[in-house]
């Protein structure tokens, strides 16, 4: 089980946050990783790659993106 807390700015992490996470989690071992929201989102050379893959595909190949959540949903229960 995971929690994901979103926050505007570290002055926003209380005690009620930190007790929140001892309720649910209780005497469960956990990890907390804090990372900073940069809003600012690049590919990696592999996504590029895999995309640049998918546009030398013939159209008459290509699936929507409807289609292709579906699949991924079938194939890896996302």
């Amino acid at each position: 089980m995971y929690t994901t807390y979103h926050l505007t700015s570290a002055q926003e992490v209380s005690s009620d946050i930190l007790d929140a996470i001892k309720t649910t989690f209780k005497s469960k071992p956990i990890t907390i990783i804090v990372e900073e929201d940069e809003g600012d989102y690049e590919l990696s050379s592999e996504m590029k790659n895999v995309l640049d893959e998918r546009l030398k595909e013939e159209v008459k190949t290509y699936i929507s993106s409807e289609d292709s959540i579906k699949q991924l949903n079938k194939k890896y229960g996302l």
